[in-house]
């Protein structure tokens, strides 16, 4: 009988400590790594040569939206043949639960635009959990609580501050969702109703997430001006609440904020240094993409689809818009033109994905403003939209920095369907090619670190992240003189080049390149 399940011979081994690397062959038992060194393939049943190849721990996305689309598409194609095999859900202060009657109106809609039916079959986090856990997946998936849908569960999608009563059941519900499971809570600050939160409200909920040594992510409150104090925001909800803290997909949004990421990353320095759990992750792109309806104020955001879609109809509230977008600017605070706005996807006008939103307006004959309400009267809201807002000398500082993790902020996608950012099929391979091979700003070992231990640690997954004995059999191997991106802005859909074999598990899932459709994903959850 043999030995092994799996040996991976003369492999350049990345082991994601940010070391250099070393050759050696790894022997799969099960789902675990079960030695490093030495081996004779005829102890495995099966065996693969990759001398010429690097091995290193799977890719670990930590700024995943994947929540619904993985229902759709189970298999994950557009991550796992990055060589991510493992994505964090629940950003942005966004999951699909918990559910009440007061938000599930929201979710439905959400699980609609995703999968095209309602698929809910939970109400708590606990049962979200084990609809995800009973999901023959390929890809393994850890997840956050998402503070915008607590809040929307007790209070709806009101501009105020919570009760007494209120703010203990959200506490209620963040203590739930820790205990089932969760490894942290998310805010989207920027987004309805977050945006509506106070930060001693936060403060408050975070300190639940501390009692389970969860980790605190956040879209902050602004990326544009106010970059810096919603930076200091995040760091002092997690002074105030005793938690680790993580600044999603940092960036100085705008042209006349670039620059602002020195400022943001000497922060994080200085409060890491002194001991505190500050850090961040980053895309390796200049555009951003969110929902189209982000460029209007929140108050505009305030409440049901109805509400909004009637503000978005009275011509005295458009005037009162248009005013508030001369002095604050697209997406309040950025400053962004109308000829940085691409339409992302659109449910009715297919015709218009991938195209600028000041074009669509001229063709038109209306004005930009009036032709992006258009849009999201037609959609019902659900438009979404890609923002060339970014500066690349400050995508640069961001990703070699060595404070930052490297995630995606896209999602599982189904092959095909709309131009959504190409983020979603390329970002991992593009942090190889392009910032390692050919800018050279990060070193092969360091650029793995970002993408497999330092989001591992973060969260505090310690059996992933690594090659070692003992540790989950999660293994990418890649072609490092080849491995590129492939998906562009008018081409989304492609995949990487160069990503050779996938393991997940212990199970090969990618082989030379092709899915092979094996679903050994699992809902991981925190050791406590």
């Amino acid at each position: 009988m043999s030995r092994y399940d799996l040996v991976l011979l003369n492999g350049l081994v990345f082991d994601g400590s940010g070391s250099p690397p070393f050759k050696a062959d790894i022997a799969i038992s099960r789902d675990r790594i079960a030695k490093i060194g030495s081996i004779d393939k005829a102890e495995a049943e099966e065996s693969f040569d990759l001398t010429g190849y690097a091995v290193a721990p799977g890719f670990i996305d930590i700024h995943n939206h994947s929540d619904l689309s993985i229902f759709s598409v189970p298999t994950a194609d557009n991550y796992i043949r990055q060589g991510v095999t493992t994505i964090v859900v629940g950003n942005c202060g966004s999951s699909p639960a918990p559910v009440t009657d007061k938000n599930r109106g929201y979710i439905e809609d959400a699980a609609r635009r995703v999968l095209g039916r309602s698929i809910l079959r939970w109400s708590s986090f606990s049962e979200y959990l084990d609809s995800l856990s009973r999901l023959r997946k390929s890809i393994n998936i850890a997840t956050l609580v998402g503070h915008g849908a607590i809040r929307a569960a007790v209070m709806g999608f009101e501009d105020r501050s919570p009760s007494e009563e209120e703010l203990d059941e959200m506490k209620r519900l963040v203590d739930e969702a820790l205990a089932s499971g969760a490894f942290g809570m998310s805010t989207g600050l920027m987004y309805v109703p977050g945006a509506y939160s106070s930060t001693e409200e936060i403060i408050e909920l975070a300190k639940i997430v501390g009692k389970y040594h969860g980790l605190y992510t956040s879209h902050i409150r602004n990326e544009g001006t106010g970059l810096i104090d919603s930076v200091l925001e995040a760091i002092r909800i997690g002074l105030e609440s005793g938690v680790s803290v993580e600044i999603s997909h940092l960036k100085a949004a705008g042209k006349p904020n670039w620059g602002r990421v020195k400022t943001a990353l000497a922060l994080i320095r200085e409060y890491a240094e002194k001991g505190y759990d500050i850090s961040a992750d980053a895309y390796p792109y200049t555009a951003s993409s969110t929902s189209l309806l982000s460029i209007f104020p929140a108050w505009i955001r305030e409440g049901d689809k109805n509400s909004i879609i009637n503000r978005l109809e009275d011509p005295k509230i458009l005037k009162e818009i248009r005013k508030e977008l001369e002095t604050s600017g697209l997406v309040p605070g950025r400053w962004i033109e109308w000829n940085e706005i691409t339409i992302s996807t659109s449910a009715s006008h297919k015709e218009l994905e991938g195209r600028r939103l000041n074009e669509i307006a001229s063709e038109w004959n209306m004005d930009p403003m009036s032709t992006a309400i258009k849009i999201l009267l037609d959609d019902e809201l659900s438009t979404s939209m890609i923002v060339h807002g970014m500066s690349q000398e400050d995508v640069d500082l961001v990703i070699s920095n060595p404070y930052v993790a490297i995630g995606s902020d896209g999602s599982v996608k189904q092959f095909g369907i709309g131009k959504p950012h190409p983020r979603n099929y390329g970002a991992f391979p593009r942090v190889l090619s392009l910032f390692v091979r050919k800018k050279k700003l990060l070193s092969l070992s360091e650029a793995i670190r970002k993408m497999t231990s330092l989001p591992a640690r973060k969260l505090g997954i310690w059996d992933r992240g690594l090659i070692r004995p003992g540790m989950k059999a999660d293994i990418t191997v890649f072609n490092m003189y080849t491995v590129e991106d492939k998906a562009t802005y008018e081409d989304p859909h492609q995949y990487p080049q160069g990503i050779k074999h996938v393991i997940v598990n212990g199970k090969l899932v990618v082989e030379d390149g092709q899915h092979r459709g094996a679903k050994p994903g699992k809902l991981i959850k925190p050791s406590r």
